[in-house]
């Protein structure tokens, strides 16, 4: 009995010691040409080393994959590419998992993934993905951004069922990564495979869960010798037609060309350019009804602002949207004068960015766009003269971003963004300082900025915005707190976005987390958090809540959470009346809200969060559901649906403002008790034809509308008295619909051919009528639909591969 005690204490600390080691595997040289088809059927791979002994990362932290399951990968390389081939045993091949999806999105697939590190710094891993659908995706990962997608490199592989399993081989060039000069190679790598029905993720080396990074715990990759960073010049020119039809005007054609421009300046930075940029086939913005103090925030859909973007995102600073955006000024009207023509949008004349980083871990970017002069045009009704005036002047918009990353787990970043108007114009310029620390054991984090701007207009202003935080990152129990300090003048919309300033806030979180799985549970974690923020000036509390949550995975892969948020104290709302040193108060509120999300492996999946929120106040109440079905057909079609309603009654918001006529008396601002009421319905459909060829559609209808019941007088202590006296109609509905349908075809590796139908409608009233068909057939019409058919051709050229090509053929 001691002695099989012994043995089994001894076994279990040696898988221990296994585990907390970095594994090492040796590849090999080939002069065999390979063939990516999925069949690693040339002889050097018999004879390269094995990588196996996968573990699990989630639910079970660092158990052993069954031997039924088991996982063998092997490495070659030559001097133009490395070669990953992978067999995953299954001992269930028909419950092998497949759906064909777009790149980026695996679906419901099993999935192998490849992470390389070239520097073996543990800093930045370039993963390659493959589905058992033979769908590719790759990201950059780094611990302080997590997986971006927007990267795509341009790489070959072949995934094949076979009635073990299923098998992978891969052929990435030098190109698509990043590694130094030296003769002898030593790179950071680890291999991850998904087994989707299980809800099962493992690596070949451990990731353990209960440290707050994942790039530093990969393998090591030796034996890669005598190669070169490659010349990496990529082209990728573009032409695009565009038919559009309404019924203001003829239907007319558009033509487009250009360029996209991709190179390596070394073995780190990396330059792209685009020269005439297109894009027309960028997503739809989800516009709402937005009665609020503060501008809709978009998301960035134009593929060059999002693709290896995440070193912009430092010091949070930057966004991209301002660039093309708005004028930065409105046209102004002379007596007797109507508007004509203002542009909502500013023509991008051309960007480029240089991002890398050395092998000392500075990282360097830099972005720079410029803007074309934008004119509104008026006419005089009475003379009919035309007269055109800028709203924006030829920009210059620039960041600057130096990233220094030190003991693998931190960094010290600075950023500058700078936008310079042509004349009298507004410029600006905003600098930031960024702080993350981890300690070696990756158990505790120190976080924080100091950000200062300057605004260069009639009259110049400073202003600065400090961040602090502390956390625990490590182990079941974890917690942070921190503060935030932003003074009025702090302003950094020029190209960032930022909506409350002059404030000083407390905030903290607490959390416990089971790190394996239990009977019931493959996840479960109790959550807790707490703000409080304040006035800078007044010492009044804007905004507070305490939130406590419980978020948990079930054994068969259902999600649910559900939480309480209480508002125990009124705040002060400096922002809603729209005049310096104003505020309105906000009662005391209670919300409780929930999240289900039915496993989506399953063919019909649902996604269902009800919420509903209690003011202090008599009436004064929300709630909303959305309600989201979807079912998979089989591995290729695929449909979603999602319905959501919210209802504010009794809400109280600002209308207008109503300057008295005698000079140097206050103004009035007047308040409504109103409710609002929106609908909103999306439907989203996927074909793939194959792997590389799929059809899609996006549909997306939506109505809201405020209604007033009657009007109130801001008071100076902010309370609401009764404002009979006000008549005017400010109730507001807006609607709108959008749809579109888009094929797509990668032809080529790195070259794709894509066709898009859209139409879109939208209307805004100050007459609601509450008849929802209404509203609906109101839109679908020609009278109001626009619709634009589009097609555009991408063809990838590789300097290195037309060069081989001519050297082959001498």
């Amino acid at each position: 009995m001691k002695k099989r005690l012994f043995l089994s204490i001894s076994i279990v600390l040696t898988n221990l010691l296994c585990s907390a080691q970095k594994k090492v595997l040796q590849t090999n040289k080939t002069d065999e040409y390979i063939l990516i088809d999925g069949k690693l059927d040339e002889n050097d791979w018999k004879t390269t080393p094995v990588a196996s002994n996968f573990v699990m990362y989630n639910p079970d932290n660092g158990k052993a994959i069954p031997e039924a399951q088991k996982t063998e990968v092997k490495i070659l390389y030559d001097d133009n590419a490395i070669y990953i081939g992978a067999v995953m045993y299954d001992n269930g091949p028909d419950k092998i998992l497949k759906e064909i999806s777009q790149r980026d999105d695996f679906g419901t697939a099993d999935l192998f993934g490849v992470f390389i590190n070239g520097f073996n710094d543990g800093q930045q891993d370039f993963q390659f993905f493959v589905s058992a659908a033979d769908v590719q995706g790759d990201c950059i990962m780094t611990d302080a951004n997590g997986e971006d997608y927007s990267w795509d490199a341009v790489w070959e592989s072949k995934a094949s069922l076979t009635t073990d399993g299923w098998i992978v081989e891969i052929k990435i060039p030098y190109a698509a990564l990043r590694f130094s000069n030296e003769n002898k190679q030593t790179w950071g790598i680890n291999f991850f495979r998904e087994i989707k029905r299980l809800r099962y993720k493992y690596t070949w080396n451990l990731v353990d869960s209960k440290l707050g990074t994942f790039t530093q715990q990969s393998g090591t990759l030796t034996g890669i010798e005598n190669i070169k960073p490659p010349t990496r010049l990529f082209l990728l020119p573009y032409s695009s037609f565009y038919l559009n039809a309404d019924a203001k005007q003829k239907t007319y054609g558009t033509l487009k060309a250009g360029l996209d421009i991709k190179y390596g300046i070394n073995d780190a930075f990396t330059l792209d350019a685009i020269l005439i940029p297109d894009f027309g086939q960028a997503k739809y913005d989800d516009q709402i009804l937005n009665l609020g103090p503060f501008e809709q925030q978009f998301n960035e859909n134009r593929a060059f602002f999002t693709e290896g973007t995440d070193l912009f995102s430092k010091g949070n600073i930057f966004y991209s949207r301002r660039i093309g955006g708005l004028p930065s000024t409105e046209p102004t009207l002379n007596k007797d004068e109507e508007l004509i023509e203002n542009p909502q949008t500013v023509n991008l004349i051309n960007a480029l960015k240089i991002s890398g980083r050395t092998k000392k871990g500075l990282g360097v970017g830099i972005l720079n766009a410029i803007t074309e002069k934008t004119f509104a045009i008026t006419k005089d009704t009475i003379s009919n003269q035309i007269r055109r005036q800028v709203t924006e002047p030829l920009a210059n918009y620039n960041v600057i971003v130096l990233d220094q990353r030190f003991r693998k787990n931190s960094s010290v970043s600075f950023i500058n963004t700078n936008v310079t108007r042509n004349h009298h114009f507004r410029d600006a310029n905003v600098s930031a300082l960024n702080w993350d620390l981890n300690t070696k054991a990756n158990t505790y984090n120190l976080s924080g900025n100091f950000k200062y701007s300057h605004i260069n207009e009639v009259q110049d202003k400073d202003g600065i915005f400090t961040s602090f935080r502390l956390a625990e990152t490590s182990g079941n129990y974890r917690y942070n707190i921190g503060t935030d300090f932003v003074s009025k003048d702090f302003d950094s919309n020029d190209l960032g976005i930022i909506f409350l300033t002059n404030y000083y806030n407390f905030n903290g979180n607490a959390s416990y987390r089971i790190l394996n799985p239990t009977k019931h549970f493959n996840n479960f974690k109790i959550n807790y958090n707490m703000y409080a923020e304040f006035n800078k000036q007044s010492g009044k509390v804007q905004d507070n809540y305490l939130e406590a949550s419980i978020d948990l995975t079930t054994i068969k892969n259902h999600y649910f959470d559900f939480g309480i948020t209480a508002i125990p104290l009124e705040s002060y709302d400096y922002y809603e009346p729209r005049a310096d040193n104003k505020y309105v108060i906000i009662p005391k509120r209670l919300g409780l809200w929930s999240n289900l999300s039915t496993n989506y492996n399953n063919k019909f999946a649902l996604d269902l969060n009800p919420s509903v929120t209690f003011a202090d106040e008599p009436g004064r109440m929300s709630y909303g559901v959305d309600v989201g079905p979807r079912y998979r057909f089989n591995d290729k079609l695929l449909f979603t649906y999602k319905f959501s309603f919210l209802r504010r009654n009794n809400n109280k918001g600002y209308i207008d403002t109503i300057d008295d006529e005698i000079p140097g008396s206050p103004e009035t601002i007047v308040f409504a008790n109103r409710n609002v009421i929106t609908y909103s319905n999306t439907l989203g459909g996927k074909y793939a034809i194959n792997s590389k060829m799929t059809l899609n559609l996006a549909v997306r209808q939506y109505w809201s509308y405020a209604e007033n019941k009657n009007s109130f007088q801001l008071n100076n202590d902010g309370t609401l008295i009764p404002f009979p006296e006000y008549s005017e109609n400010k109730n507001s509905s807006f609607y709108s619909w959008n749809t579109d349908l888009s094929y797509s075809w990668w032809f080529a590796p790195g070259s794709q051919i894509s066709a898009l139908y859209r139409n879109n409608g939208s209307n805004f009233e100050r007459i609601i009528n509450k008849e929802f068909d209404h509203n609906l057939t109101k839109l679908l019409n020609n009278d109001t639909l626009k619709h634009i058919f589009s097609i555009s051709i991408k063809y990838f050229i590789d300097y290195n591969g037309v060069k081989n090509k001519i050297k082959n053929k001498a």
